[in-house]
Order: C-alpha cells, then sequence, then structure tokens
C-alpha cells in the first residue's frame, strides 16, 4: 500500500494511503454528507470533474452491483474516505469497491481525517486538488500541478456526460403523456420515476434543437441535473426561452433548475462549499412543509425570496428554501406551466419527501391537455 496524499490549492497536504488505482487527478474537492449511497453518487454525472470526499467514516460495506448504478461509469475525478470497509456484507453484492475502482481507473485515498477536511472546505471554500498516489514528488510540485489544473467556474461539462443519441424509456402500464427530457447528465432513476407514472420518455441529448424537440410532439420537457456552470449552457438556456413561449409544462432539477433560472432573467452564482448529500432540508413556502431531500449543486440562483417576481414569461415566486443556508431551492411561473427544483426528487440515493414533484409535473401535462 502506497503512499497518498490529498493537496489542495490553498496548500494543505493530507497525507494518506493509496485506495483504488494509483497516479495523480484532479478536480473540484467537495464533501458529501450522506451516510448511505456512495454507488449512486459515484455513478452520477453531476460529479464529473469532482473529487468527492465522504463525511461518514465508513464506506464500501455493502459493495456494488450494476443496479443500483445512475450511469453506465463511474463520474467522480477522485474518492476520498477515512475507513473503507474490510469486508463486502451484502446479497446483492457483485464486487468490491475498491475493486470496482481499479477496474475503472478512478484514483482514491484512504486513511485521511476527512472530518477534517469537511471542516477545512466549509470554512475555505470548495477548491481545487489533487491526490497524488504512489508518486515520487515533493509536496511543493504538487501544490504547483494543482494550481494549474481548471476551476470549476465557468466550466462546460455537459457535452462530457450527454448521450449522444436519443433513446426512450417506455411507460410503465398505460401510456398517458411523452415527455422530452434533456439529458445534461441524467440519473437512470429520473427516467424510470416518470415511467412509473405513465410516462413514455425520450431522452434527448443537451444540444437538441428547439425543432428537434417539437418533432417528438411532446405533452412536457423535462431538464435534468449535471455537471458545470450553468452559465456556461447558453444554448441551452435559449433553447429553454423558445419552449416556455410554446407554453409547454417544463419540470427541471437541480442544474435544470439553474438553467429555468436563467432562461428567466435570474442569474446564478457559485457556492462557497455547496450542498452535496441526502439530509438537506427545504421548506416548501407555500405549504409550510419541511422535506429532507437529496442535494448536489455548487451554484445557486439569484431570486427574491419574499415576493413575487416579474419576467417577460409573467409572474412567478420562488417556491422552495433551503433551511440551512435560505438558498432558492425552488420556483414556479404562475402564468405558464413551469417549474423546478434544486434537489433531487428521484432520490436516488436519499429519501423520498420530494417524489410529490413528478405527481406535479403529471398534473401540469394533465391540465394542458384537457386545456
Amino acid at each position: 500500500m502506497s503512499t497518498a496524499f490529498f493537496v489542495l490549492d490553498d496548500g494543505r497536504i493530507f497525507e494518506g494511503k493509496s485506495w483504488g488505482a494509483e497516479g495523480k487527478v484532479f478536480g473540484e474537492a467537495v464533501f458529501q454528507t450522506g451516510m448511505t449511497g456512495y454507488q449512486e453518487t459515484l455513478t452520477d454525472p453531476s460529479y464529473h470533474k469532482q473529487v468527492v470526499v465522504m463525511t461518514a467514516p465508513h464506506i464500501g460495506n455493502t459493495g456494488v452491483n450494476k443496479e443500483d448504478n445512475e450511469s453506465a461509469k463511474i463520474w467522480v475525478a477522485g474518492f476520498v474516505v477515512r475507513n473503507p470497509s474490510t469486508l463486502t456484507s451484502n446479497w446483492r453484492s457483485e464486487n468490491d469497491l475498491e475493486t470496482e475502482l481499479i477496474d475503472q481507473n478512478i484514483v482514491g485515498i484512504q486513511g485521511v481525517d476527512t472530518r477534517a477536511i469537511t471542516r477545512h472546505l466549509r470554512d475555505r471554500g470548495s477548491m481545487r486538488v489533487g491526490i497524488f498516489s504512489g508518486l515520487e514528488l515533493s509536496r511543493e510540485e504538487m501544490v504547483v500541478e494543482v494550481r494549474k489544473s481548471e476551476s470549476m467556474t465557468g466550466a462546460f461539462l455537459v457535452a462530457d456526460v450527454s448521450t449522444p443519441v436519443s433513446y426512450i424509456v417506455p411507460a410503465i402500464g398505460e401510456k398517458k403523456f411523452v415527455v422530452a427530457a434533456i439529458d445534461l447528465g441524467i440519473k437512470g432513476a429520473t427516467p424510470r420515476a416518470l415511467a412509473e407514472r405513465g410516462v413514455e420518455v425520450h431522452v434527448l441529448p443537451f444540444n437538441s434543437t428547439v425543432e428537434q424537440i417539437l418533432s417528438l410532439n411532446p405533452d412536457g420537457v423535462f431538464l435534468s441535473n449535471g455537471p458545470g456552470d450553468p452559465a456556461s449552457m447558453v444554448e441551452t438556456i435559449e433553447m429553454v426561452r423558445e419552449i416556455l413561449l410554446k407554453e409547454i409544462p417544463i419540470f427541471g432539477i437541480c442544474f435544470g433548475h439553474q438553467i429555468l433560472g436563467r432562461a428567466l432573467g435570474f442569474e446564478t452564482y457559485k457556492l462557497t462549499f455547496g450542498h452535496r448529500g441526502i439530509n438537506q432540508p427545504v421548506i416548501d413556502k407555500n405549504t409550510g412543509k419541511v422535506e429532507i431531500t437529496s442535494h448536489n449543486h455548487g451554484f445557486a440562483l439569484k431570486a427574491p425570496t419574499d415576493s413575487q417576481f416579474s419576467t417577460v414569461y409573467g409572474s412567478g415566486e420562488v417556491t422552495h428554501v433551503s433551511l440551512n443556508d435560505g438558498v432558492v431551492e425552488g420556483l414556479q411561473l404562475l402564468d405558464r406551466p413551469a417549474f423546478s427544483v434544486q434537489y433531487h426528487p428521484e432520490a436516488a440515493a436519499g429519501p423520498h419527501d420530494a417524489a410529490y414533484l413528478f405527481d406535479r409535473f403529471v398534473d401540469l401535462m394533465a391540465k394542458k391537455v384537457r386545456a
């Protein structure tokens, strides 16, 4: 077992041991607070170009299996744990976690104080990081390499994760609606959640044109989660503006929420350390209900939370707010059928408090059809 180093661009270095593949990797250092769901995290395309620090100390005890993957591969740039499980104990397991990391050439590090790393990122903010495993480099050389790596601000990453060709997820049971889902880094659980509600989902590449979308005669358009800076998605934002003019129901989550917000004229900004985990409290301002939700985002919308707002598409309002820091977590238009949330209603992994949002989307489409 080789020595490995977790090197932040502010010069802070944590020494540990190699885990997974050896080598070096760079990305944005972020922490994930979920105590379960590491496999869903690893295969979530939204974590592309990010080095994920798991705050839960024991990771890997249930192994990995193909059924729980959210995409076809591991997307995290690097993986950081304190104590990887020495045993895999689950009847559904098909492989142990470290072997899977090695097979997919994911560089990791173990034996570091992940709580100390988390406190550091919480205080200083997410930043560039490198993992150096089994390499002979000085501390100064490692820091220099990290500081030469790319920043997440301004990053255009969707082209790396989006499907190159469209595909269909058929409705389960009677087909009631057709939805065009724009793949910005979509998780497998999302089309399944819609299919369970009688929706035939056409998953389309991120750069699909308005004409291609309309050719499906969709009852609704879904904007998925994904990685990168939403400000970089100029063409997609313009596409959403054209769809809004058609008054087709729109539902956006996570990255899709930010893109809808920018289409309405709001700015986005980089959060200090983001929200990542399956235990994030959000309040629905219209009902007063508090939901425990699954998050993965480093950017957020600037929108008024204390009053309605005006757009060229009519009035709107912020519907959900984070109880931890007041960040905008949901919005809706009042004069057109469009809404979005900053979190994951499909909850893979995570609680199911927000599953009703898929039903709300179905209700919007049904109302439009009846009209």
